[in-house]
């Protein structure tokens, strides 16, 4: 149905608030790079009306560190644009203060704890191998 793949990919060993708040944050990044991923309002049968939502499933998967690097290299070296969070990033409240900390690491160095990408199927499949589906 989908010519593309919506992949995130977790560190492991993360407590549960952080997976799911990375994956707030990373979710948004894919949206705001494509925002035609973005489906019409939702309305139930009284009438109320809620936001829309993707209209793509998400694979949420998860890696150790050293599989982390790799897809973020593989992502780097392909030229596929990623959200991407480090674990800096938990230590600060707002986006400016997100970005002044990212910015502060290179890849060989970046302690990521979550990636995300939207790209061709195969090319994502490439790109996220060695991770696996979060438990």
């Amino acid at each position: 149905m989908f010519d593309t793949k919506f992949a995130i990919v977790l560190h492991d060993d993360l407590p549960v608030w952080q997976k799911l708040n990375v994956t707030a944050f990373l979710t948004s990044g894919i949206v705001a790079q494509f925002p035609d991923i973005i489906g019409e309002p939702y309305r139930d049968r009284s009438g109320n009306l809620y936001n829309p939502l993707s209209i793509q499933p998400v694979i949420v998967l998860s890696a150790d560190r050293q599989t982390l690097r790799t897809i973020h290299r593989r992502v780097l070296e392909r030229g596929v644009t990623s959200s991407l969070y480090v674990e800096e990033m938990f230590s600060t409240g707002h986006d400016l203060a997100n970005r002044a900390v990212f910015e502060q690491f290179a890849p060989d160095d970046a302690k990521v704890v979550g990636i995300a990408l939207r790209a061709e199927k195969k090319l994502v499949d490439k790109i996220t191998k060695g991770a696996r589906m979060d438990p």
